[in-house]
């Protein structure tokens, strides 16, 4: 199992001969300008909210690609009312796809599609695959719901970690013990000026908690 960073949340986790490209948000990224995003052919879309900074790309990499979406089951209706067929979910729900399977959890924050139309709740998802447990955070704040999460032997928690809309570092590190997750991939961070961080500070800091934070450059692939 492999994942590739793209900037703000957008990752590529490939696993089982599958590859599912999450949020995605790399030709509006000024940071991820050297990424060719056509050339990625995700299997599969995984959607956890409407922002702009996580569907930006959505509609022309599923175009181009032929990828199925997962998302709450407004922003499939959102799609559907686009010709596009989804697969919608919601909180709590999971289901078995051919690569493994993917449980919809609850995230705190809020949600709007680009036009403005409603979309639905945020959510996180939990990836089981290949004997691997991989939590997504999306946007989100540091919630106790994460705790219900802590019995699922979560290899990898992918988290926002870069404050003032989602959970800063140090809430990220009272998520990682919520989920009972050592291994850390930070996301949401330096895209743009209000979420930029230290980033030094915050390896330093999750160091000092016993954790093992990686914080990957733009198109860096790294083994899970």
């Amino acid at each position: 199992m492999k994942i590739t960073y793209y900037g703000q949340s957008c990752v590529l986790i490939e696993t089982a001969g599958k590859k599912l490209l999450f949020d995605p948000f790399i030709m509006s990224n000024p940071n991820a300008k050297h990424v060719d995003a056509g050339a990625i052919k995700p299997d599969y879309i995984l959607v956890s909210h409407g922002h702009g900074d996580h569907v930006a790309d959505l509609l022309e990499i599923e175009k181009s690609s032929g990828a199925k979406i997962i998302c709450i089951a407004e922003i499939a209706s959102w799609l559907g009312n686009k010709g596009i067929e989804a697969h919608g979910m919601n909180i709590g729900g999971g289901y078995n796809f051919d690569f493994g399977r993917v449980k919809m959890v609850n995230a705190i924050h809020s949600s709007s599609m680009p036009d403005g139309s409603y979309g639905g709740n945020p959510a996180g998802f939990v990836i089981y695959s290949e004997g691997k447990v991989i939590y997504f955070a999306g946007d989100t704040a540091l919630t106790y719901d994460m705790k219900l999460l802590a019995d699922e032997n979560i290899d990898w928690s992918i988290l926002p970690i870069g404050d003032n809309y989602t959970m800063g570092v140090d809430d990220a590190i009272k998520a990682s013990a919520f989920v009972n997750c050592t291994n850390v991939i930070g996301v949401h961070y330096n895209t743009f000026p209000v979420i930029a961080i230290d980033t030094e500070e915050a390896l330093d800091k999750f160091v000092k908690a016993g954790l093992n934070l990686k914080l990957p450059a733009i198109g860096e692939t790294l083994a899970l």
